[in-house]
């Protein structure tokens, strides 16, 4: 089938969700996609921050293949040696001693707001405006946007919401009833909004000072997206819960929610689960893709690169007075426009670069964190020749 069969048999078959671009992708291979018409694509989007160590790995790929000739599904019933290596890696590579798994990052931060309602005994979630923390109905209620929740009154009751990059609101928005605060070190969905670097450390040492915990939600910042592994790194903070998912396993489905061992005493058994959580097959796939984050030194490529990505991007703001803002960390970036963006992500797309907007005007930059320089020269090319043409 081509793009257009499939694209036009769509409707017939598949709930309308997402608000898809007009091509049907067949297959990947590091920082490239092709369409089943054939037609090759830089990815600077990666899946929403997925693909980090870009597309099929071939490391991830040969531990997904072996692992299914060994076991793929285990009941948590039971222990398996890949959930304990990986569990051990990801305490190693974060402040973090004890981990739980499951499936995404909605499952992650639904996981999160129970431990620290069990832990504290209390049931109020302080978040922020703008946040995006999931699409599940306690994660979108979490989620700082009445676009994405409104439909779905009556939501659940809990949540508090105070304005982003602001540490006195937290502290002023801090209560009896209050179990945490739960922030993204940097908003991606909101528009790759960034804080000051003093604002996640201010708000650790409030919660410490009230007793509260902080929940940082690092489903897209985390695993070298930022120029570090974690980016509340940026900030030095170390949170009580850390919440991950999309770039850990290398585009598998998995999520896992990090904990220091204090708060991880907060659940027992039968308090939480996931069925599908931890699998062995997951399990390989993330520990292969971190290991290969780690020994390809992609945390510092994201770093370096994303830091001559984000200069070419300023060299455009200089000669476009429509370009409002370039900001970011590492590999995640965003340039603010005057004007919606959506039209500037079709023609890049006619050009052959996958790129996303967000929040009606940022055009989000999250490519696969083995990007080139070269790479990069020739999207900025075909970036200012669209520029150019408005």
């Amino acid at each position: 089938m081509n793009n257009k069969e499939i694209i036009d048999s769509y409707p017939q078959y598949i709930m309308n969700t997402y608000g898809r671009q007009p091509i049907a992708l067949s297959h990947g291979k590091g920082t490239k996609v092709w369409d089943v018409n054939g037609k090759e694509y830089l990815d600077l989007f990666a899946g929403f921050a997925v693909n980090n160590i870009g597309h099929s790995h071939p490391r991830v790929a040969e531990a997904i293949a072996k692992q299914g000739k060994i076991m793929i599904h285990c009941s948590n019933a039971y222990y398996t040696e890949e959930q304990l290596k990986l569990a051990k890696l990801l305490t190693e590579i974060s402040s973090h001693d004890k981990v739980f798994f499951g499936n995404s990052g909605a499952e992650a931060n639904e996981a999160a707001i129970k431990l620290a309602r069990k832990y504290t005994g209390k049931g109020e979630i302080i978040a922020t405006e703008n946040s995006f923390h999931g699409r599940t109905l306690a994660t979108v209620t979490a989620t700082g946007q009445d676009k994405y929740k409104l439909p779905f009154k009556p939501l659940p009751p809990g949540f508090k919401h105070v304005s982003y990059g602001d540490s006195d609101a937290i502290a002023d928005a801090i209560g009896d009833k209050t179990a945490a605060v739960m922030l993204e070190p940097i908003q991606g969905e909101g528009g790759v909004r960034i804080p000051s670097i003093e604002y996640l450390k201010e708000v650790e040492t409030i919660c410490r000072d009230k007793g509260v915990l902080l929940i940082i939600d690092e489903v897209q910042t985390g695993f070298g997206r930022c120029g570090v592994m974690f980016a509340s790194e940026i900030s030095d903070v170390k949170p009580d819960i850390t919440t991950t998912a999309k770039a850990i396993a290398g585009g598998f489905p998995m999520g896992a929610m990090l904990v220091t061992g204090d708060v991880a005493t907060g659940f027992e058994p039968g308090d939480h689960g996931s069925t599908f959580g931890g699998s062995p097959l997951a399990c390989s796939a993330a520990i292969a893709s971190i290991n290969v984050i780690i020994d390809e030194k992609l945390v510092e490529n994201s770093k370096t690169i994303g830091k001559y990505f984000k200069n070419g991007l300023n060299k455009l703001k200089d000669k476009y007075d429509f370009i409002v803002d370039v900001r970011g960390h590492g590999l995640m970036l965003g340039l603010e426009l005057s004007m919606e963006g959506a039209k500037i992500v079709d023609d890049l797309r006619e050009k052959g670069f996958l790129i996303n907007c967000t929040a009606e005007k940022v055009l989000r930059f999250v490519p696969p964190l083995i990007l080139t320089k070269e790479e990069i020269n020739t999207f900025l090319i075909a970036l200012d020749e669209t520029f150019s043409n408005i």
